[in-house]
């Protein structure tokens, strides 16, 4: 997902940045200039150069850190144009009104997404449309350094977060769609059906979670500088991670325990309230550009929807982030992360066991 700097909760700062890189040269801007909300690795400008190509026109950006704060802020009145949700969380989006259904016919990148992921479940809203683009996919698992935990190597396990010798140096993610599953999964509770007593054995195994962490963080740049320092020996985290630090010649490894990782796929959605719909679809179908997928592959560390992209990159980069070509053969691979149910009770009840209470 996203290794550079999110500054969780820097809502206004991020609008104002986003609103200052909207302007040109005079200084003004379109009264229809559409506004990117989106992860930070993803407001970079390989996902906005077809667009602004196009229109000769800077969209604007905001950055969330994670999909519970952009939902609290867009119900709260923010009304960006153009969102980028994971799978698991549009739905939500949907239902609460916050999205339209987008005409693919009007996206020249729509054919180069993989088939498994334009048939995704819940993403089609008929005649055409759907309400949700994939852009991206990857994993939810554990990063750790193979020189500070050499016992894990060859024996990798999540336990790593809960092994007392590393109490106070792991770190897990603050969203809930990664870490309830995860940890759910941990003691065998099937996160997406839980029973109220699944719940309640999923809540002290978190408490006890709690106890074991430096810190919470969905930050990729904290999360890897906590790595990278010795700070932290293992963090949950996505690909990305592993794979920045990777790139600067870290000692990390990516665990792929028995039983599966998690794979998540992330998307686009337009507001209902979209200034232009047209400038909408064309900001959705930049962000799908050869240009940008080869920028997230190579730059980021996600697994490209367009696939027509993907096909062109070189083999040792797929090796070297440590995943498959093939998109249906990775989203078999592991567990796919759904939609919780009951979710706005989840995210409060983990609000509270983070705040100690």
């Amino acid at each position: 997902m996203h290794s550079k700097l999110v500054i969780a909760g820097a809502a206004f700062g991020a609008l104002a940045l986003g609103a200052l890189a909207a302007c040109g040269p005079s200084g003004e801007t379109a009264d229809d200039t559409p506004v990117l909300f989106q992860w930070q690795d993803y407001v970079e400008e390989p996902f906005l150069a077809e667009y602004k190509a196009t229109y000769k026109d800077q969209p604007q950006t905001a950055i969330f850190a994670d999909e519970d704060e952009a939902f609290a802020k867009m119900r709260a009145g923010y009304k960006p144009d153009v969102m980028g949700p994971c799978a698991y969380e549009f739905p939500r989006w949907q239902e609460a009104g916050l999205i339209q259904p987008i005409d693919t016919g009007k996206l020249k990148n729509w054919g180069k997404i993989a088939p498994a992921l334009r048939e995704l479940p819940d993403i089609a809203a008929g005649d055409g449309k759907v309400w949700f683009v994939p852009h991206y996919w990857g994993n939810t698992s554990v990063t750790y350094r193979t020189d500070l935990a050499p016992e894990y190597v060859g024996r990798e396990s999540w336990e790593i977060l809960f092994d007392p010798k590393y109490k106070g140096r792991v770190a897990v993610l603050e969203g809930v769609d990664d870490t309830i599953p995860f940890i759910a999964h941990m003691i065998g509770v099937d996160a997406y059906n839980m029973s109220a007593e699944d719940w309640q054995k999923v809540q002290a195994k978190l408490r006890e979670l709690i106890q074991q962490v430096r810190f919470v963080s969905s930050d990729n740049t904290a999360l890897a500088q906590g790595l990278a320092s010795g700070e932290i020996v293992a963090a949950m985290s996505w690909r990305v991670v592993y794979a920045t630090l990777k790139r600067e010649n870290v000692q990390v490894a990516y665990m792929n325990p028995a039983g599966g990782i998690f794979n998540y796929v992330c998307g686009l959605v337009v507001n209902k309230d979209a200034k232009n719909y047209d400038k909408a679809l064309a900001l959705v179908d930049s962000s799908l550009s050869d240009e940008a997928s080869h920028y997230m592959f190579a730059e980021i560390g996600d697994g490209p929807a367009n696939v027509e992209a993907l096909a062109k990159e070189p083999d040792e980069l797929f090796e070297q982030l440590g995943i498959d070509r093939d998109v249906d053969t990775f989203l078999k691979s592991g567990i796919f992360q759904r939609r919780l149910k009951n979710k706005d009770e989840i995210v409060n009840v983990w609000t509270e066991i983070r705040a100690g209470r």
